[in-house]
């Protein structure tokens, strides 16, 4: 997939996500602090899916699937943690240590 076409998919994904987020505050199933990091949980499951776009098509120059897949880990793990914060503080440092540990042993694990 050319990378034009990519760009053009984020964006209309992106704004998918968005209308998400916002139909979840609409319907009280979250509150209006919370969209933000469904954004980003949701911003981060579709960078994992473009980190498989990647794996079947990659380009020279460009950032490999497995660094992609990274951020996309890191952005759940990010919002995931902003959304636990309401809860319990803990749960937050113990979902950040969780994707940062696997991300460790995958990264060891990996073949080049």
């Amino acid at each position: 997939m050319a990378e034009g076409r990519q760009g053009i998919l984020s964006i209309g994904v992106f704004l998918i996500i968005l209308v998400v987020s916002i139909l979840l505050y609409v319907g009280n199933v979250i509150s209006w602090m919370l969209i933000i990091p469904v954004v980003f949980v949701l911003s981060g499951c579709w960078v994992i899916a473009l980190a498989g776009i990647r794996t079947s098509n990659p380009q020279k120059y460009e950032r490999g699937p497995f660094s992609t897949l990274a951020w996309g880990l890191l952005l759940i793990a990010f919002g995931g943690a902003w959304f636990l914060y309401t809860f319990n503080p803990l749960y937050s440092l113990a979902l950040v240590l969780l994707a940062l540990g696997a991300l460790a042993i995958t990264a060891a694990l990996r073949k080049r």
